[in-house]
């Protein structure tokens, strides 16, 4: 069975699923938006409850109790993994949800439904199945509810021998971080080996252990049943609901269900690891140059840029751990537009995005690669230079990073193969310094915003930003995000998210289409909604900002519906474009990696 309709068997199953039918959801982006600070501050969705926090503590969902969805998420706390059979920094996780409607019993009935029908499921075969559940401890019982209900099926099924193990809060326990919504779980197992007549015996404790350690079983699908609430660590009470929270990744089932022992022998990598071989003969290198290129490849679409901080860095890691895998240490701009077009064409039906990005995709790694080729040489040079006295220093290791653009990851790799020790904690504790201190540079640099609200030609710029910030998307696509602006009543500065210098022709573009609103005397319209009703509209908005529970949307047109802008924004503006005279960029430079600034002027 094809990953694609893995993804959509499962979307029809919860979609028509007779006298409960699941809404379903579309992914949200990579990037976090936890604009209420309810869970932990991540750069990336990690899994496909993130998205819906505020929704599992007993905020009601618009599409209402029962969602499904396929979500994109990024986890790169695994990244020393990545090469073995199962690990990646990017994957798709299946999951359907429950807010305070149905419980267990329907969960686990679905789920085993799904996973071995053959009409409208998976068809995997029910005696090559195994399930763990929760065993208890100072936060929860156990869970003998969950135990019955999985002794029943197997009894009804004839599935003979050992199935169900207890185990602890490390394995069946399931939470975003420290804080958030949490609770014990119970997870499915399937045995890729499928000895029938081992299996017809049951299979001890201790022989699932070890099965599970040699990747013989692989895990196949997590229900969550979310019904604690987790403040800094520890359990404070129960949510005012009970959650069902269901989870599959797609690359374990896709692996499961074509027989495989490695997700990177499934459809989803065949032509890109084709792809990779050519670049080196290394398979463990060839896995990593595959995963790694498939995950920068989803987050430049999703609008991020390779930097020396947060998502910034995380992208720049994986690009340079990808290069510097290949036999040459380079990625040529064919490579680049061969790995991307790959991609792009193995996820066309489900995220064609990829394909309508593709020329912004290939331009940012190609000038990644093009900086790392010119600090890499240099850098190798350095750590030879600081490496012969049998150990790096934590100084040594950030001035790799700082000054030569070693990712952390890359030194401790090149100490592992020279033997040499590495003061890693130093590191990090210089780098969380040097990240807190770029916030700050960051937040001190944008904070001024409008200079001073009173004055009508700061409302004229204002206005004229709101104009510029979607000509830019209009002229140089959707990966432009706002990364700042300052007013005053002499011009206006705005910084955005753009891998290159602008040329002529793009600058009079935007200059054209941002006086052809003025000329077109369009009225700034102001609507105060609920957040939920407001991201629908699709107004622009920053994805870190906290944002309240109404939120207030500035538009440019005569209705909501069809406007030119709209943004979220506590304003003020002027009532019509027609105020704001001619628009003129004056300038177009560099701020940082990946960033732009436009100073622009009205005459």
């Amino acid at each position: 069975m094809k990953s694609h309709e893995i993804r959509s068997r499962f979307i029809e199953f919860f979609k028509n699923r007779p006298g409960a039918e699941h809404a379903v959801l579309p992914s949200a982006s990579l990037v976090t938006s936890d604009e209420k600070g309810i869970t932990n501050s991540t750069l990336f969705n990690t899994a496909g409850m993130q998205p819906l926090v505020p929704f599992l503590l007993g905020e009601t969902h618009p599409e209402g109790t029962r969602l499904a969805s396929v979500q994109k998420c990024v986890r790169t706390v695994d990244i020393d993994d990545i090469g073995d059979n199962t690990h990646a920094t990017f994957f798709e996780m299946l999951g359907n949800w429950s807010l305070g409607d149905y419980w267990k019993k329907e969960s686990i009935e679905w789920s085993y439904e799904f996973l071995t029908n053959k009409e409208h499921g998976l068809g995997l075969d029910p005696r090559r199945l195994y399930v763990t559940v929760f065993e208890g401890d100072e936060n929860a019982p156990r869970d003998e509810v969950a135990y019955d209900i999985w002794k029943d099926i197997f009894a009804r099924e004839g599935v003979v021998g050992e199935r169900i193990y207890f185990m602890g809060a490390k394995s069946n326990w399931w939470s975003a971080g420290d804080n958030g919504p949490c609770g014990p779980d119970t997870e499915m197992f399937y045995d890729l080996v499928g000895n029938i007549e081992e299996m017809s015996e049951g299979m001890s404790k201790d022989a699932y252990i070890e099965a599970d350690a040699e990747q013989r079983v692989v895990e196949v699908w997590n229900n969550v049943f979310m019904e604690y609430l987790k403040r800094d660590g520890a359990i404070v009470g129960k949510l005012p609901q009970r959650n069902v929270d269901t989870g599959a990744g797609l690359e374990r089932l896709t692996m499961t269900m074509q027989g495989k022992r490695s997700i990177f022998e499934t459809d989803l990598f065949t032509d890109l690891m084709k792809l990779a071989a050519e670049l080196t003969s290394d398979e463990k290198s060839q896995r990593i140059i595959a995963d790694h290129m498939r995950t920068a490849t989803f987050m430049i679409a999703d609008g991020v840029v390779p930097s020396n901080t947060d998502r910034g860095y995380i992208l720049r890691r994986l690009l340079r751990r990808a290069i510097f895998h290949t036999t040459a240490k380079h990625l040529s701009s064919e490579h680049v537009s061969e790995l991307v077009e790959s991609i792009a064409r193995t996820y066309h039906d489900s995220y064609p995005e990829l394909t309508a990005k593709q020329g912004i995709i290939k331009q940012v790694i190609d000038d990644e690669a093009a900086k790392f080729k010119k600090t890499l040489a240099d850098g190798l040079k350095q750590f030879e230079k600081i490496s012969t006295g049998g150990g790096i220093s934590s100084k040594d290791a950030f001035v790799l990073f700082s000054t030569y653009g070693f990712p952390i990851e890359m030194t401790v790799e090149l100490a592992r193969v020279h033997n040499i020790a590495i003061d890693r904690a130093g590191f990090d504790a210089e780098f969380a310094e040097h990240q807190t201190l770029s916030r700050a540079g960051s937040e001190q640099k944008f904070k001024g915003g409008l200079a001073d609200s009173n004055d009508p030609k700061v409302l004229q710029y204002h206005t004229a930003t709101h104009l510029l910030h979607q000509a830019l998307h209009d002229v140089l696509g959707d990966h432009v995000e706002q990364k700042g602006s300052n007013i005053t009543p002499e011009r206006l500065r705005f910084d955005f998210a753009h891998p290159t210098k602008m040329t002529d022709e793009e600058k009079k573009r935007v200059e054209d289409i941002v006086n052809e609103k003025i000329a077109a005397a369009l009225p700034m319209q102001h609507v105060t909604l609920s957040k939920a009703e407001a991201e629908k509209t699709g107004a622009r908005h920053l994805f870190n900002e906290k944002y309240g529970d109404e939120v207030s949307i500035y538009f440019i047109g005569n209705t909501l519906d069809a406007a030119y802008s709209k943004e979220f924004c506590g304003g003020p503006h002027v009532k019509n474009t027609s105020e704001l005279g001619r628009f003129k960029i004056q300038k177009e430079e560099a701020v940082s990696a990946g960033v732009r600034r436009i100073k622009a002027i009205l005459e």
